[in-house]
């Protein structure tokens, strides 16, 4: 597809305006040079066009603190791969300095550069500050009110205008959405890199750099992947202000709308309490899951530290055995590549169907080894059970009496299930049911 870049100097409302043509909010918008730091990605679509929005960080060209640099260049690598370029700036404050040496860098870089004039709010007034745009050499300025919508359809038609006539056709592969999660500082962001062999995101040891949810798309031979860098979650009592209550949110956001999580821990604090948190999410959504633990570089070994861990693990996140382990190091790529097959692996699992023929024979076999419970002399009795859904697999067991259907049978049929049927990586539900009466889930 087309591929649009927003860029600008800071605060002049790319943000707000990347939110508005996408129709939804996904990138955080806040009066705060600096919020927007990695490029946003975002599909859209106008008159039957479909393409790829870019939100930016601010461009400040004369900028000398490492993460303002990295944003420049963060910029400049959305500005190379772009098809069309919007130029945003503030009708407010009118043409700055800043303002003009972003436009002459986009002059040098000979793509087609539409010139967006942010904050013209004032409808049916006649904008005459806008013919001060006139001076940065880049064309007919829009003028556009992201606030408000005003003049965001003349803008999307210029890009349409602008964009190749023949694009390549999607081939119909299947994309596989995966959202990399954990506490701050466990290495998420040198792993999307690692993962897409450049530098996509920021990378530094100072917790929080990763504010907005990023998306990464590469295909290898285990097929099409998007990769979702996500906000390091940290306690509730520790998150102050609203920038990172806002991404905090985007990564739950992933979650929800990824095929498969990977959980990142690091290998030199084991799984902290924050670190069950978060992998709790995972599976409440039903997620296929891979455990990660980052940084084993750093970790002094023997020849049972690795199975040592793995236990470890296992324990700490009992609710989530069914999860592959898989033991990396991002800055080195250390089996860095395992991971696709692991990611396509456990998302077959999560969308496996099993016949009900096959479900009652492991049925008959389960029950017959282990009696159903009995409570004041009536014996729970487990008539058959079906599979209703996938992803996750869901389950339901159609019996006498849901009451003396206890957790702790049901969790041996889950575990049967698993022993039987494989289901690796994905959680299961299992609904209860008693026949010819209404539903009763446990």
């Amino acid at each position: 597809m087309p591929i649009v870049a927003i860029v600008g100097r800071p605060n002049v409302g790319k943000s707000h305006l990347f939110n508005k043509l996408v129709g939804r909010r996904l990138s955080i918008v806040e009066d705060t040079p600096g919020v927007t730091r990695d490029r946003l990605y975002a599909e859209c679509e106008w008159n039957g066009r479909a393409f790829s929005l870019v939100d930016t960080g601010g461009i400040e060209p004369r900028a000398g603190d490492d993460i303002l640099v990295f944003m420049r260049d963060q910029a400049r690598i959305a500005i190379d791969s772009a098809d069309v370029v919007v130029l945003v700036c503030d009708l407010r404050t009118g043409v700055t300095a800043a303002d003009a040496d972003i436009a002459a860098m986009l002059r040098k870089s000979k793509k087609p550069v539409l010139l967006c004039v942010n904050k013209a709010d004032n409808v049916g007034f006649a904008q005459s500050g806008v013919y001060e745009f006139y001076n940065l050499g880049l064309g007919d300025p829009i003028p556009v009110s992201a606030l408000h919508g005003h003049g965001t359809g003349d803008l999307l038609d210029a890009c349409v205008a602008l964009f190749p006539q023949d694009s390549p056709e999607e081939d119909g592969a299947e994309t596989i959405r995966v959202a990399i999660v954990g506490k701050p500082n466990v290495g998420k962001s040198s792993l999307l890199n690692n993962l897409l062999g450049e530098e996509r995101v920021i990378v530094s040891e100072r917790a929080g750099t990763t504010r907005d949810a990023v998306d990464g798309e590469l295909t290898n031979e285990y097929g099409r992947f998007v990769f979702t860098d996500t906000a390091g979650m940290r306690k509730k009592s520790r998150v102050e202000d609203s920038i990172e209550r806002y991404s905090v949110l985007r990564a739950v956001m992933a979650i929800e709308r990824s095929d498969v999580c990977l959980v990142l821990l690091d290998a030199r604090d084991g799984v902290t309490e924050q670190d069950t948190k978060i992998a709790g999410l995972a599976h409440d959504s039903g997620k296929p899951a891979v455990i990660v633990v980052n940084k084993w570089d750093l970790v002094e070994k023997d020849d049972k530290t690795l199975d040592r861990a793995a236990e470890e693990i296992r324990r700490d996140l009992a609710y989530m055995t069914y999860a592959p382990i898989v033991f990396i190091s991002a800055l080195t790529g250390l089996r860095v590549q395992k991971l696709f097959e692991n990611i396509a692996h456990v998302k077959t699992q999560s969308e496996r169907r099993i016949t009900t023929g096959q479900l009652n024979e492991m049925l008959a076999e389960a029950t017959s080894r282990v009696q159903p419970p009995t409570d004041r002399g009536k014996r729970l009795k487990v008539f058959y059970m079906t599979q209703a859904g996938i992803k996750p697999p869901h389950f339901v067991a159609f019996c006498n009496d849901a009451k003396l259907f206890h957790y702790s049978y049901r969790r041996y049929l889950e575990n049967r299930i698993r022993e039987v049927f494989g289901l690796d990586g994905t959680p299961i539900v299992m609904t209860v049911r008693e026949k010819g009466e209404e539903a009763a889930q446990r």
